[in-house]
């Protein structure tokens, strides 16, 4: 956790640095601020404890036993043995005994946990992966939604400095007769629309900046300035290099380690034992006293059992990773269907784009007319201010295309990775 707070530390210092914001920047900053992202030292902690108490499987076994016991009848013998001064075993009995056990060979069922355990956590590590992958998505959704509203202000400004030429034109228009009140109004209420749009706009860009700043974890200033990202070549070929594809394929290989260990369950295991006790009766039967005893020996187990299933076991997690291909086919087929619906998009943007810049010099000349027109008097200026709005709606169709494309285009990265 301490570099996560770290590398948390070291991108805002160089966020108050630069004082410009970049995308990189913000997915970075938002993955080691989620809370997912300690999901890892738990995982990384989790696995470290099983394969400690896994490798704890080779330290001898130690067992204690006790036993008291009365019984309503007992061997007797029917005869007396010269010696022994007892005609049989005693009704009550009573024994401790301690255990001690060593595994010399155990089946390979601790090497199949050890593997078992890390294959679990390849797995989750995997899980948690596709879980943040999915926050670039929305930091991206954010970050272009704050960029656009940027483009959108500056087309604002530009609109109104154009408004305010008009307004006092038009007022010199009306010094020389050729304007009216009317005319001057109409110029404001236009401005006065301008400004209550650069007002929504603000609003619209404020909330934006605080979505962001929550998912990076620190707080954005309105005077920080937030970077256009590079253009993004897109291929045909492009390769999919999700996180889920290993996601997948971690799967496969846990099941493929669960298969591998079916063996353990029909496997011999062979371990040294040493018992102690002390009891009444001990090892000789024949004697009714308390006595100590031991016993040491190997033993050798070897159970037949799991054989009965082997087989329908190994055809379940067979039939588990065929359904895992086909989950990743699906998604595969899925992901290539979202490929070919943005790379259409993004072709259709770019036709668009290249005709903006024309749009933009012919909306330009028209309102250039009309100002002149109203100038001679040959135009009223409410025809002219209609002009002024569609130069102004021209220039942000053009930016919004732009910002869109960008966009689109690390869609398309998204999706591909």
């Amino acid at each position: 956790m301490r570099i996560h707070f770290i590398s948390i530390f070291l991108l805002g210092m160089s966020f108050s640095a630069n004082a410009q914001i970049t995308i990189n920047e913000c997915q970075q900053a938002a993955r080691e601020n989620y809370p997912l992202i300690r999901q890892y030292d738990l995982i990384k902690q989790s696995e470290d404890y099983t394969l400690s108490n896994v490798k704890r499987g080779i330290f001898p076994q130690i067992s204690v036993n006790g036993k008291i016991s009365y019984q309503s009848e007992a061997t007797t013998f029917p005869f007396e043995v010269p010696g022994v001064g007892m005609k049989g075993l005693p009704k009550d009995q009573y024994q401790i005994m301690m255990e001690v056990s060593q595994n010399i060979w155990d089946g390979g069922n601790i090497h199949h946990r050890k593997q078992q355990t890390e294959a679990v956590t390849a797995e989750n590590e995997k899980r948690v992966d596709v879980s943040i992958y999915a926050l670039r998505e929305r930091v991206n959704q954010v970050f272009f939604s704050v960029l656009l509203l940027d483009e959108q202000l500056k087309q604002n400004d530009i609109l109104e400095d154009n408004l305010n030429r008009n307004l006092k034109d038009v007022m010199n228009y009306k010094q020389n007769g050729i304007a009216n009140d009317a005319d001057i109004d109409a110029v404001k209420v236009e401005l006065l629309k301008a400004r209550q749009n650069r007002a929504k706009l603000i609003s619209s860009k404020n909330s934006f900046v605080k979505m962001l700043s929550l998912l990076i974890g620190r707080e954005l200033k309105e005077n920080e300035t937030f970077v256009r990202p590079e253009y993004i070549p897109v291929n045909n070929g492009m390769e999919i290099n999700r996180p889920e594809l290993l996601l997948y394929e971690a799967q496969k290989n846990s099941l493929m380690t669960d298969r591998n260990g079916l063996k353990v369950g029909y496997m011999p295991k062979l371990s040294l034992f040493a018992q102690g006790g002390y009891g009444n009766p001990g090892l000789d039967m024949l004697k009714d006293e308390f006595r100590p005893f031991y016993i040491v020996g190997a033993r050798l187990t070897w159970n037949f059992g799991s054989l009965y299933t082997l087989k329908n076991d190994r055809k379940k997690l067979d039939t588990r990773m065929q359904q895992i291909d086909t989950e990743k086919e699906l998604f595969v087929f899925n992901t290539r269907l979202k490929m070919k619906e943005q790379e259409g998009y993004l072709r259709t943007l770019e036709k668009q784009m290249e005709d903006d810049e024309e749009i933009i010099r012919l909306r330009t000349n028209i309102r250039k007319a009309a100002e002149a027109k109203v100038a001679n008097g040959t135009m009223s200026v409410t025809d002219m201010l209609r002009e002024v709005t569609e130069e102004n709606l021209a220039m942000q169709t053009k930016v919004l295309h732009e910002i869109e494309l960008l966009m689109q285009q690390y869609q398309m990265k998204h999706i591909t990775n």
